[in-house]
């Protein structure tokens, strides 16, 4: 097979959760553990850094991956879903993975997976695995999919876990209650291995503490070392920097700077930071703080990460964020608020297991709205979320397609006004 019928075999042969939902999930490592065994174990063969999550994940993953890559390690990055291209998913030192790479896998096993009838993200990531070790990276960061205790990525060994936060989101698959999917996320916790808190919510702290304790792995709460104090924009070299400073619990204030934007990256760099200084307490691993200083400056340029608070254009504004559940949302519209225009038109879609109507309730009700679908089977009927929308207050049309709905929006907005792109990542994907 060439590359284009790899991806037609895996997109159209292979359940795919990001696509129909949760008939491609698998609730067991029955297949990931057969795979790793098929292919040697390749994730045995390098250092790792392990992500679980609700919101965060991706970001965290990128920073610390541009700041490994700034010190010369040479650095796997995992990360899902992708945006535009299947190989964003599995990257070292920034660079995606060739496509002959993919290819030859997929041609390769083939025989094998038509009998073990593994999904996408199991395939995906025994890839990402065997890639890795085959390239010899010195260290790889890995994001969860989905959950973390039966997350194919979780047979790895790591050097580090990171929680970053637990909010409401996959509760058909995961469980209907914060402590129950917290639960879920700290199924990566590993026997003796340190486990970083990037969020300290008190209703469910006590999982983390139990599960740890259980594991024998230290337990730190970022915020317990990087207690973020003052957030603002800077420019440097004509590039938007955000300055965030942060106060140790000695009351001394230090201050760094990222390319990625939004507040919210204040409690994802504080999780950053807390591991990197973990990972200077260990033997094999160091970070200079030149490395994480330039690191976290160029995350956009190191890996490619986009769909953060991401800026597409200028006059009128347009921002686009991947956010999609309502803890992410809730932290967009905050952030939203914070902003100069005259008039806000937002360009949204979504797709349809997620609560609607609570989505829907976070977004004001003086912008003007652009309803879309994104091009995926789990989008959610165009006509549909417009009439929600209008019971909740919102007010505006829908369109055929993402694209057409921007354009729409291009073409009212004044050069002052801002327009704001999102609901989903397929919708942020068809237009970044």
């Amino acid at each position: 097979m060439n590359y284009q019928e790899t991806l037609e075999y895996l997109f159209s042969q292979l359940p795919m959760f990001h696509r129909i939902g949760p008939a491609a999930y698998k609730a067991n490592l029955d297949n990931t553990l057969a795979l790793s065994q098929h292919l040697g174990k390749p994730e045995t063969k390098f250092r790792s850094i392990h992500i679980a999550g609700t919101n965060g994940k991706g970001s965290v993953a990128n920073m610390l991956a541009s700041v490994l890559q700034q010190q010369g390690y040479k650095t796997g990055l995992a990360t899902s879903p992708h945006l535009k291209d299947f190989r964003e998913r599995i990257r070292i030192n920034g660079q995606m993975i060739p496509k002959r790479e993919v290819a030859a896998f997929v041609s390769q096993h083939r025989h094998f997976f038509e009998k073990l009838n593994p999904s996408f993200f199991e395939i995906t990531i025994a890839l990402t695995f065997d890639y890795f070790a085959r390239q010899q990276v010195d260290i790889a960061v890995i994001e969860t999919g989905l959950g973390g205790r039966l997350d194919s990525t979780n047979i790895v060994s790591p050097e580090i876990c990171i929680i970053t936060n637990i909010g409401l989101d996959h509760m058909n698959l995961l469980g209907d209650t914060l402590p129950k999917i917290a639960a879920e996320k700290a199924g990566i916790i590993k026997e003796g291995v340190p486990v970083v808190i990037g969020k300290f919510q008190p209703e469910i702290h006590h999982v983390f503490e139990e599960v740890a304790a259980g594991k024998n792995a230290p337990l730190l709460l970022a915020k317990d070392y990087f207690e973020p104090a003052l957030a603002e924009i800077k420019e440097y070299l004509g590039q938007p920097l955000q300055q965030i400073s942060f106060q140790s619990p000695s009351g001394e204030r230090k201050t760094f700077a990222t390319d990625l934007m939004g507040s919210y990256q204040e409690e994802n760099l504080a999780a950053v930071l807390t591991t990197v200084a973990l990972l200077n307490r260990q033997d094999n691993i160091s970070v200079s703080d030149n490395a994480l200083r330039e690191g976290l400056c160029r995350v956009q340029q190191n890996t490619g990460f986009k769909g953060r608070w991401f800026q597409i254009g200028k006059r009128p504004r347009i921002i686009v964020d991947t956010g999609h559940n309502m803890d992410g949302l809730q932290l967009v519209i905050k952030q939203l608020s914070k902003l100069n225009f005259e008039k806000l038109h937002i360009v949204l879609g979504m797709v349809d297991d997620k609560d609607i109507s609570g989505v829907l309730s976070l977004f004001p009700q003086t912008a003007k709205y652009y309803f879309c679908k994104p091009n995926v089977p789990r989008g959610l009927d165009v006509q549909k979320l417009a009439a929600k929308a209008r019971e909740l207050g919102l007010h505006g049309e829908p369109y055929p397609s993402v694209k057409m709905a921007l354009q729409a929006a291009k073409g009212r907005a004044a050069a002052r006004d801002l327009i704001f792109v999102g609901g989903s990542t397929f919708v942020v994907a068809e237009v970044v």
